[in-house]
């Protein structure tokens, strides 16, 4: 579904389904705690990266970077998974197509494999800051500085998972800067606070038209930063899947306006074949400043030295 509009600024619709929040509050609390009770430890290092948001923050191409720094597998659930992403997800598509060993499916079978092989590398979680069966060594909260907490609500009033009190739980922060800064969203010092920054590599110039579309959490994000002359925007609810026509009535629009299609990598790996010869994507860059590798590194090596 489409993010609602009440997830970033409180309305009627938000108060009316704030009561519901505390049921949603108490039945996740219990089942964190009952998880809890049958944590599984992994021999090998576990970096998770995480939200207290619903979707929508920027971590996947943070879990990217990482991954990629260490020549991590990735482990990950493949939410939406069809056949237009080989079964996979279009999150773990996009990082496979980057050569990443990605494993899908239940994370603890996952990393049981992963334990029998010799490799000492540490292993990225995509997710699973609320799954308590897993121990996590390093856990990293992720946010954009555009979004922050949303409007504070906790689903279904509003994006959170949960209470903000719950960064206390994490080991560092990255924040993802952007221009305009949400209000009321601070973080606690006590936590190091790592910052990352995007950009959109777009396959057309600043003169050529494009009509642009997405199916993802926040599309507004992609929408302004496209460096192109965008003559439409078009958006999807999160992880759609395109059907064929869907994607005739998009070319039918560009065609139209004299325009060229372009999408992001997310949607892009959700279409099919034959609509990825015609459609392009503007690929998403993010660098996280390099104080946090060093972070990393140093956590890293000291739990080595602890579990062997």
């Amino acid at each position: 579904m489409k993010t609602p509009r009440w997830f970033l600024k409180r309305n009627l619709v938000s108060y009316a389904l704030w009561p519901f929040s505390g049921f949603y509050y108490i039945a996740s609390r219990f089942v964190f705690w009952m998880r809890a009770r049958h944590e599984f430890s992994s021999r090998r290092p576990i970096i998770c990266f995480g939200n207290i948001l619903s979707g929508g923050v920027g971590k996947t191409p943070i879990v990217r970077q990482v991954a990629r720094f260490f020549d991590s597998p990735v482990v990950m659930r493949g939410y939406k998974k069809t056949k237009d992403t080989d079964n996979i997800g279009d999150e773990a598509k996009m990082l496979a197509a980057d050569g990443l060993l990605v494993h899908v499916g239940d994370r603890k079978s996952n990393i049981v494999l992963l334990n029998k092989q010799k490799s000492k590398t540490p292993i990225v979680m995509d997710d699973g800051f609320q799954n308590s069966s897993i121990k996590k060594d390093i856990s990293v909260l992720v946010f954009d500085e555009s979004i922050g907490f949303g409007n504070g609500f906790l689903l279904p009033a509003g994006p959170l998972r949960e209470k903000p009190l719950a960064i206390r739980r994490a080991d560092a922060i990255i924040v993802i800067k952007r221009k305009k800064i949400a209000r009321n969203f601070s973080l606690p010092t006590s936590i190091p606070i790592f910052y990352a920054t995007n950009s959109e590599f777009c396959p057309y110039d600043e003169k050529t038209p494009v009509v642009a579309f997405a199916g993802i959490g926040y599309p507004n994000k992609f929408f302004e930063n496209i460096p192109a002359n965008v003559v439409k925007k078009i958006s999807f609810p999160d992880h759609y899947q395109y059907n064929d026509e869907d994607i005739k009535s998009l070319i039918k629009t560009a065609d139209e306006m004299g325009a060229k299609l372009l999408t992001t990598e997310k949607d892009w790996v959700r279409l099919p074949n034959w609509a990825q010869k015609q459609i392009k994507f503007s690929a998403l860059n993010t660098e996280i400043e390099g104080g946090f590798y060093d972070w990393l590194k140093e956590r890293i090596h000291d739990i080595d030295n602890k579990k062997n």
